[in-house]
């Protein structure tokens, strides 16, 4: 029948229109700022830092915990260019306590940047995540829309917050190479240990040979 999509797309939206009436799930709007909408897992605005431990730690413990190796590759893979990074001259230990790089300034625009999530999924060290905060107007259009590193940082207790499921699985993961990293660091000190002892073992003494004369007649 000629218009049958049509119709059906009409009485779908005049049910939504009426229902929104008599069933509050149906709203499609809130009275913003006095009400808020729930915020679902898979919301994303802006990209964060992700740093290992306490939502209240002082500023030396969020640097000193995070994730990021200054690695650089988020900043060549941005499409707008808006990561700036600048690599540090000397190293810290990492989640498996292998020294690495950190980042000596971490700046994120986010007047440029389009929350395409790249960075997220090129980082292979699952360092930088996006966040669902939204409410960052201000009025200073240029500085104060510059986020460093400081201002990017959020605990691993603030990633399980708000992707509970997706965090999880980061866990689990990172969990795992740690202890793959642990277990080979263990087998490789114990042969070194036996390589050690057996050096230090004392070598066996081989007696001459005792020359023999032969029989006189």
């Amino acid at each position: 029948m000629l218009g049958e999509g049509m119709l059906k797309g009409l009485a779908e939206t005049a049910k939504n229109f009426a229902g929104s009436f008599v069933s509050k799930d149906r709203l499609t709007t809130v009275q913003y700022p006095e009400e808020r909408a729930p915020v679902i897992e898979n919301t994303r605005d802006f990209p964060f830092l992700v740093y290992d431990g306490a939502d209240d730690a002082s500023d030396e413990a969020k640097l000193a915990g995070l994730r990021c190796v200054a690695c650089q590759i988020c900043e060549k893979e941005c499409p707008p260019k808006c990561i700036y990074i600048v690599k540090s001259t000397d190293k810290k230990p990492d989640y498996v306590g292998k020294p690495q790089i950190y980042p000596a300034r971490f700046d994120i625009d986010i007047s440029v940047c389009m929350s395409c999530q790249i960075c997220v999924e090129v980082c292979p060290f699952e360092a930088i995540k996006m966040d669902t905060e939204f409410e960052l107007s201000t009025t200073d259009r240029f500085g104060g829309l510059l986020y460093d590193r400081e201002q990017l940082a959020r605990s691993n207790q603030h990633y399980h917050k708000i992707h509970p499921t997706e965090a999880a699985e980061v866990d689990a993961r990172l969990a795992e190479e740690k202890a793959k990293s642990e277990a080979k660091a263990k087998a490789a000190a114990e042969a070194a240990a036996l390589k050690a002892a057996a050096a230090a073992a004392p070598k066996p003494v081989v007696p001459a040979a005792i020359e023999q004369k032969e029989p006189t007649a």
